[in-house]
């Protein structure tokens, strides 16, 4: 969620109900893992959440643009609608609490935020979303590739999704959510199941149905307050650390201790050795690149000077500058 200080915000929708066993891998049988990670997530998120609308205490606040919404909530009750649709609290408890500023990062040297932000949400409505999509994607993944992996490529997009949001919002906005994360764990799947293409059936569709469900989700970042910035970094870091992290061995490895000496097959093939050695490289550069423009206070507008159409489009219905 990104916001000019109006504490409005809106937020894609990841994936819906779409499971993760797409492709119809054809592998041997490997191990299940026991998702715990995920859960614990979504539990600290909402905790996260709970302390927000503490310190946000609207009856003792108070706000210019109308009463406290659910005032039975007494502390607890949100921002009116005029100022926070997404029923939250107000943008200076965001920032407060550690909502990814510009300013802050670079002039302050708070770097923390890159991360803190990834935690907070603007309202109950995002809050919901995105855990729930959460839920959906992250728990299959879970229990395919395990805990570490899927935590690394959560946290690492999510930090991606900050840095590029940064990099092009700079000024007069703040953006919080776990969006940039949630389209990291969309991107790794992407990128897994091309790094393991040739152990799955049904590709055509596995990957149409992907593309769709990732392109939907960008257009719908470009409506106002949102921060596709941050979902664009995110999937871009999740989809490389996906042909990292996510190489599954190639059919018949698994057996291989049931094969002559002489017929052993190699863990992985050709192709998934360059594909992981070009996208650690990307990814390095990519970060290395990304933070000291960051640090320094680069502007990324400067040399893309039509990327801000990939964060909102201006129609007669609506301005992106407001």
């Amino acid at each position: 969620m990104a916001s000019n200080g109006d504490g409005k915000g809106r937020v894609a929708a990841a994936a819906g109900g779409y499971g993760y066993g797409y492709g119809g891998y054809e592998g041997p049988e490997e191990r299940k893992w026991w998702p715990w990670l995920v859960p614990t997530v979504i539990v600290a998120c909402i905790a996260v959440f709970v302390v927000e609308m503490y310190e946000n205490n609207c009856p003792k606040h108070g706000s210019q643009l109308g009463d406290c919404v659910a005032g039975f909530l007494r502390r607890f009750s949100f921002q009116p609608l005029r100022e926070n649709p997404l029923l939250g609290p107000s943008s200076s408890t965001l920032e407060k609490m550690g909502a990814l500023d510009w300013n802050k990062i670079v002039h302050q040297h708070q770097g923390w935020r890159l991360i803190s932000c990834i935690w907070l949400h603007a309202g109950l409505i995002h809050l919901v979303v995105n855990m729930l999509s959460l839920l959906f994607i992250g728990i299959r993944l879970e229990q395919q590739f395990g805990f570490v992996r899927i935590g690394a490529i959560y946290l690492l997009s999510g930090f991606g999704g900050s840095v590029l949001s940064a990099l092009f919002l700079r000024n007069n906005y703040i953006s919080v959510g776990a969006s940039g994360a949630l389209f990291g764990l969309l991107g790794s799947m992407l990128s897994e199941l091309l790094m393991n293409w040739t152990i799955y059936s049904n590709k055509a569709a596995a990957i149409i149905t992907l593309l769709f469900i990732i392109a939907l989700n960008l257009a719908i970042g470009i409506l106002p307050h949102a921060d596709n910035f941050a979902h664009i970094g995110g999937f871009a870091t999740g989809f490389l650390l996906g042909f990292v992290l996510l190489a599954r061995p190639q059919f018949g490895w698994m057996e291989r201790h049931e094969l002559p000496q002489t017929s052993q097959p190699p863990k992985y093939k050709a192709y998934q050795y360059v594909l992981w050695v070009v996208a650690l490289i990307l990814l390095l550069v990519g970060f290395v690149i990304s933070l000291v423009m960051l640090f320094k206070g680069k502007n990324g507008n400067d040399g893309c000077h039509w990327c801000h159409y990939l964060n909102c489009v201006p129609t007669s219905k609506w301005k992106c500058n407001t």
